[in-house]
């Protein structure tokens, strides 16, 4: 699809012309910047959250499911390994796990090299729904892409997002 144009003034935009009627001093380029990207993330959340309500899940059990299935075979992972991988707590994670399980999406089992230690397991289940809803949600995020970017421009903007993100992720 060919690139539209954006429009000529929108919501940031106006958040930005009002700091400057008030703080003339202030370059609100970053601004203008991360208020797009937060506002971006949250509405391709939503729309993401709608592919995957089908397959009876929310982003949170997505990313557990996701994050065992990109584990590669046998699809196993401590529960430490999972919440350092998605940075929640542990009590989180408890939360998604026994909702998880309880669906039959995943299994626990004692860590055969540690007697007080856990393995999580995504079950042939699991491992299907969560290839048919990481494919309902890039659906989404390709259509997103598609409606305003070219793909020449849709790699430009991964390209400069990557750096931006490698100098202020912590």
């Amino acid at each position: 699809m060919e690139s539209t144009e954006p429009p000529a003034h929108d919501a940031v935009d106006a958040i930005a012309d009002q700091w400057a009627v008030v703080r003339p001093d202030l370059d609100t380029l970053p601004m203008a910047v991360f208020g797009r990207i937060y506002r971006l993330a949250n509405a391709m959340r939503g729309r993401v959250d709608k592919a995957y309500a089908p397959y009876g899940m929310a982003l949170g059990e997505f990313d557990v499911l996701a994050t065992l299935r990109r584990s590669g075979a046998p699809y196993t992972l401590s529960p430490r390994e999972l919440t350092a991988t998605l940075m929640i707590t542990t009590g989180g994670m408890t939360g998604r796990l026994d909702k998880l399980e309880k669906a039959g999406l995943l299994s626990r089992s004692p860590d055969p090299n540690d007697r007080r230690g856990l393995r999580v397991t995504l079950s042939d289940r699991g491992r299907e729904l969560v290839d048919q809803a990481v494919a309902a949600g890039l659906a989404q995020q390709r259509a997103a892409l598609e409606e305003a970017l070219t793909p020449e421009e849709a790699e430009q903007l991964a390209g400069l997002l990557r750096k931006l993100l490698a100098t202020t992720a912590v």
